[in-house]
């Protein structure tokens, strides 16, 4: 039976007085598949590790199934873990690797063979179960390791990163392959990735990380769609949000050399930072509503991905980059390069301008000081 996870103000705190993870607060339903999400070094895996109980917690404490196990043994837990390493015995078959945890708690054989049998049907593995992993695709191997956690008939299972050793196409079908698991076994899940696509294919609830502070816990849509600060809408979203620099003026916001007709309450002169994403842009060619803004623009880049364009283009506008997604000279660029999604059949050209049209109902605005988004 599923277990909920609750985290009540979860710290890691080092000797070097590094922070970590800093005063998480998060629940995971019974059965919910919650996926925390963030760059290098912003305390995901560190968090997993704390729940999974391969950490000591700093302060605060832990939950699953209603049960405190803060300070309890990782393998008193009963939560199972799939990494980013197989960690699979080459010498053993698929049947046997995915039992070996049940041999060693001792469990019938009996019981054992039905478990793994099991697991094999909803994992697609039942003729590959006599074969060693050296015998097996890179997905194939991952779900052994999969099926080896399913067979616990843990509370809780907690993936850290379990496809980023896949190739591109093989993740893909990985991902899919992850969500139909979880949706007829419907166990708990906790994963960690530094992918957004898998974050936001594959959550219920999404989770956004940056120095160890939770920034953002909903669900994929609303991640997408309303971020709650500057760093989640930089940081989700492929192509990312175009973020600049812009002026509250009567009725509009107005940016470089754009009036973008905006209804808000900001007094006129107010610095704000706009936010538009790439879907926010069409071709003016193919663009059916005539009360939309027209802009025109001269892309310096043009990339035909078959079913759409992306139109990359500069602006004589300040562009905002959140510090965690700076270069690494950590200099903010003075002009603005957006990136525009437009239709496939869009005739736009390296160096031929263009009218991009932008509607008003795909703009987000933030405060400049706080990151905050701003609502109306």
């Amino acid at each position: 039976m599923s277990s909920s996870i609750e985290l009540e103000h979860v710290t890691k705190c080092y000797p070097n007085g590094v922070r970590a993870v800093d005063g998480i607060d998060l629940e995971v339903a019974g059965g919910e598949f919650v996926v925390l999400v963030g760059p290098s070094g912003c305390g995901k895996s560190t968090l997993l590790r704390m729940v999974a109980g391969l950490e000591e917690l700093t302060e605060g404490r832990i939950f699953i199934g209603g049960e405190d196990v803060s300070h309890t043994e990782a393998k008193k837990r009963d939560i199972a873990m799939v990494f980013q390493s197989y960690a699979l015995f080459p010498h053993m078959t698929v049947e046997q690797n995915m039992g070996f945890g049940l041999r060693m708690r001792k469990e019938p054989k009996a019981q054992i063979k039905s478990k793994v049998a099991d697991a094999a049907r909803v994992l697609e593995l039942t003729h590959l179960l006599d074969r060693r992993p050296v015998a097996l695709s890179g997905g194939q191997r991952q779900r052994v390791a999969m099926g080896r956690a399913l067979v616990r008939d843990a509370r809780a299972f907690l993936m850290d990163e379990p496809l980023s050793n896949l190739d591109a196409q093989l993740r893909g079908v990985m991902r899919t392959e992850l969500r139909q698991i979880h949706q007829r076994a419907r166990g708990t899940t906790l994963y960690v990735t530094h992918d957004q696509i898998e974050a936001l294919t594959l959550g219920d609830r999404v989770a956004v990380l940056r120095d160890g502070v939770l920034q953002q816990c909903a669900s994929p849509h609303e991640i997408f769609a309303a971020p709650s600060n500057l760093f989640v809408a930089a940081f989700i979203g492929s192509p990312a949000m175009n973020l600049v620099e812009a002026k509250a003026v009567t009725g509009a916001i107005s940016f470089a050399d754009v009036r973008l007709a905006f209804e808000h309450r900001r007094p006129d002169g107010a610095e704000l930072v706009l936010g538009l994403r790439p879907s926010a842009f069409e071709d003016a060619a193919f663009a059916r509503d005539e009360g939309l803004t027209r802009m025109e623009v001269v892309p310096t880049v043009v990339e035909d991905l078959g079913e759409e364009k992306h139109v990359v283009f500069t602006l004589a506008a300040r562009a905002v980059i959140p510090s965690e997604l700076r270069t690494d000279d950590g200099e903010v660029a003075r002009d603005a390069v957006f990136t525009a999604r437009v239709h496939a059949k869009s005739d736009a050209r390296v160096g031929q301008p263009m009218q991009l049209a932008l509607s008003a109902r795909h703009a987000h605005l933030f405060d400049p000081s706080t990151g905050r988004a701003l609502h109306g």
